[in-house]
């Protein structure tokens, strides 16, 4: 492949990295996320907003990737994303496993550029917990 069809190929592929910090220990004592859950993303530059909150704006572009992960408050808490719900039309995300490990992210490409915001959902396994919970209040993907 040449270096300009490689080029090519990358060009609007941005990493977007959006983190959910979990009070596990609070969100298992209230059974709720809600006032327990902080989302960051590492688009700031490029217009992201709600740093911090549960109403993480993340600004997205066609091809960018995005990468969600999660992380305890309590190193001793137990916390994974078991889902996230968004439009199809907009981005598929996958779950997958770092080689080597059992250590999971979920992965996904916005297939195309928005006007509008488009809230989407994450559903948590906390703790030891049967029922995931999921965010009160949406963050959503804006262009």
């Amino acid at each position: 492949m040449t270096t300009r069809k490689r080029l090519e190929t990358n060009v609007g592929r941005r990493p977007v990295s959006i983190t959910a910090v979990v009070d596990a220990v609070g969100a298992l004592a209230t059974g709720t996320l809600h006032g327990n859950l902080y989302f960051y993303d590492t688009n700031k530059a490029a217009g992201s907003t709600g740093f911090g909150t549960e109403e993480l704006r993340t600004r997205v572009r066609a091809g960018d990737q995005l990468l969600w992960g999660v992380l305890a408050l309590e190193c001793e808490a137990y916390l994974a994303i078991d889902g996230i719900i968004v439009d199809p039309e907009l981005v598929v995300p996958e779950r997958r496993v770092y080689p080597g490990t059992d250590v999971a992210y979920w992965i996904g490409t916005v297939k195309r550029d928005t006007t509008v915001p488009v809230p989407y959902q994450i559903k948590f396994k906390v703790g030891s917990r049967d029922e995931p919970l999921t965010t009160p209040l949406s963050p959503s993907l804006v262009g």
